[in-house]
């Protein structure tokens, strides 16, 4: 049994890595989806032939090329298509409405798109004219008119070019999620895919009989270099699912096998509120990371066989922390800077809390920048390579990091500054409470309330009141919030990152509950 561990040769692209894992473990299933599987040498075969296919449409080093594809086999063999020419990989959010997708286009200045039929026909047709398209079709469906076919540059005859682009040259343009306002796209060097995912398997130990599972979208790190990098690092199987379902999370775990998994957001919570059962325990899974990590993480262990790990890390700057595996894990944390990268906080006020400042200690585990944008990269990152995250963070004297939120995710009420996380902690308190998000809304008298949007248990009959009382009972006073107002669901991005904006957007509601005129 092999594991992950760190060849200099390969360490540079996900092109080299690729080469040496073919050449070493050709036969060893890389790829996993509900559509089949394909070998670390099938993927080595495709991507090379795509890269020709690519080639003949005008794609080469330095080229932007959009690719707006759900999870599939196709969407990894593209994405290490273009990483063998150099070109820019722009994986795109499915979800974002045409004017969105403008947006995009503007930014990174693609001129082809790579897109999956039923995502491209609705699009306004000034929208991708001018543009090079080449249309994925699902399994067994017709060929339709316009667009070049994904199959047939696939299977393009045209040799491939040689592998191209240096390790710290621009390979991928990630778009952060835009839950506040205009997404901006990370500039990722080759060596940031690469490195991410060899310290990532490194860190957790991963082996060759590992089956890593991600049912998050590849336009995201977690699934791109968390997941399926880091399965290449350690010669494993990359196993992705089309999207998160609580109701089918536990079968398809099953299904890949999977050794292996992360969650974001609520997903972890959702998952630890389902009604225990005896299947519980019936998988291989042997350890799962993400974040957050609740405090009820040894309960977990007890009910489902094997730990949870926390992890602190954003697209910007890379994964500067991690929960120990081995080590002490300290509650509260989300884990302890590793060797690599270098983490201080930036605070003038003496308390010790601040704004959580990153840099790596090799070339390439941070962005270059965000493209197109100098000045707000220059705000980002300092002369001293820096990167700033917008997240408030603490340390203590052994490196671990605590988070206190985002530095705009505060609500100012009545001369206090309020974290909207520890808001969304004493709620989520509550056992019949499966997530909330709370918003800062205008207040009569001056500054913001506190509003929270609560998400109860399938057939709970909690009522505000009591979640009210509750609050008061377990939280300090100033945070305790003044509405409460219980949804079917929070709006949220692909990769389960709740768009506050909206809820801000609708403010109060006439199904809000007011805890000062209801007493």
């Amino acid at each position: 049994m092999e594991r992950a561990g760190e060849d200099r040769a390969a360490a540079g692209s996900i092109t080299g890595m690729l080469a040496d894992r073919t050449a070493r473990t050709p036969d060893a299933v890389f790829l996993r989806t509900a559509e089949g599987e394909l070998t670390y040498a099938q993927v080595q075969s495709l991507a090379a032939s795509t890269a020709g296919g690519l080639a003949a449409l005008g794609a080469e080093e330095g080229t932007p090329v959009v690719l707006l594809l759900r999870n599939s086999l196709d969407h990894v063999v593209v994405w290490f298509a273009l990483a063998r020419l150099g070109a820019l990989h722009v994986p795109v959010n499915t979800a974002l409405p045409g004017s969105r997708l403008r947006h995009v286009f503007a930014v990174s200045g693609a001129r082809i798109v790579v897109g999956e039929a039923d995502l491209l026909a609705p699009l306004d047709e000034g929208l991708l004219e001018g543009r090079t398209v080449v249309v994925r079709r699902s399994a067994g469906a017709a060929s339709g008119e316009g667009g070049v076919e994904l199959s047939e540059v696939m299977a393009s005859p045209v040799s491939a070019p040689p592998p191209r682009g240096g390790e710290l040259d621009p390979a991928t343009l990630m778009f952060t999620s835009g839950t506040t306002g205009p997404s901006k796209a990370c500039v990722l060097p080759h060596r940031y895919l690469a490195r991410q995912g060899q310290i990532h398997a490194q860190r957790f130990g991963y082996r060759d009989d590992d089956v890593l599972y991600c049912p998050f979208p590849l336009f995201h790190i977690d699934a791109a270099t968390l997941t399926v990098v880091a399965a290449l690092a350690a010669g494993a199987t990359a196993a992705l699912g089309a999207r998160f379902s609580a109701s089918g999370f536990w079968s398809e775990v099953r299904k890949f096998d999977a050794s292996v998994f992360n969650f974001m957001g609520a997903t972890l919570t959702i998952l630890w509120k389902q009604e225990p059962s005896a299947a519980d325990r019936r998988h291989r899974v042997r350890l799962a990371w993400g974040v957050p990590v609740p405090e009820w993480r040894d309960g977990w262990q007890q009910r489902f066989g094997f730990p949870v790990y926390q992890v602190y890390g954003l697209t910007d700057a890379g994964l500067p922390v991690y929960d120990p595996v081995g080590g002490e894990l300290r509650p509260g944390t989300c884990g302890r800077v590793i060797d690599e990268y270098e983490v201080r906080i930036d605070t003038a006020d003496g308390s010790g809390i601040g704004e959580i400042l990153v840099r790596g200690n090799e070339p390439g585990l941070t962005m270059i920048g965000y493209h197109g944008m100098p000045e707000a990269t220059a705000a980002a990152i300092d002369e001293r390579g820096w990167v700033r995250t917008g997240d408030l963070g603490s340390l203590d004297r052994d490196g671990y990091l605590v988070f206190h939120g985002r530095l705009s995710d505060s609500i100012r009420r009545r001369g206090e500054n309020i974290s909207a996380q520890e808001v969304e902690e004493l709620v989520c308190g509550h056992p019949e409470v499966v997530e909330a998000a709370a918003i800062g809304v205008p207040s009569e008298l001056t500054e913001e309330e506190v509003k929270v949007c609560v998400v109860r248990r399938a057939g709970s009959e909690l009522s505000e009141r009591a979640l009210h009382r509750y609050c008061l009972e377990h939280g300090a006073r100033f945070m305790v919030p003044r509405y409460i107002e219980f949804v079917a669901g929070l709006p949220k991005t692909p990769t389960e990152k709740v768009e506050k904006f909206r809820l801000a957007q609708a403010g109060i509601t006439d199904r809000t509950w007011d805890g000062e005129t209801s007493r």
